[in-house]
Order: C-alpha cells, then sequence, then structure tokens
C-alpha cells in the first residue's frame, strides 16, 4: 500500500506501481467517485480501445418464439 501526500494546490502524484499496475499513461482520464467517505479514482476507457475485446464471443441465444 502507498501513502500520498496533498499538495497545497489539492494534488497528488500516483505512485508509479499504482499507475504501472493499472497502465495508467500520462493524459489519461479518470472518474473520481466519492463513496461513504472514500475517494475512488477509476479510469476512463476509450471505447475506441475495446474494439475486438470480445473476438470470438458465442452470441447465439435461444429466443422466445414471439420474439423474432
Amino acid at each position: 500500500m502507498a501513502t500520498v501526500t496533498v499538495s497545497p494546490k489539492y494534488q497528488i502524484v500516483i505512485p508509479r506501481e499504482v499507475r504501472d499496475a493499472a497502465h495508467i499513461k500520462p493524459g489519461a482520464k479518470m472518474e473520481v467517485i466519492l463513496y461513504d467517505g472514500q475517494i475512488h479514482l477509476v479510469p476512463l476507457t476509450p471505447l475506441g480501445s475495446l474494439y475486438g475485446s470480445l473476438k470470438g464471443i458465442n452470441t447465439s441465444i435461444e429466443r422466445d418464439e414471439d420474439r423474432f
């Protein structure tokens, strides 16, 4: 677990091991969520980077007769 300090401008530096593990690059957008008194930073994934990530998934499903 890493500890960070809030600067006088209310900024923090995300430790290198955390950035590397979460694949955070300079300029990355983060969602800031306050939940139950805790601050969560969630990296936003551009939709374009998800292209092809579901390749090979089985999309056939059984449907009810009246749902065609």
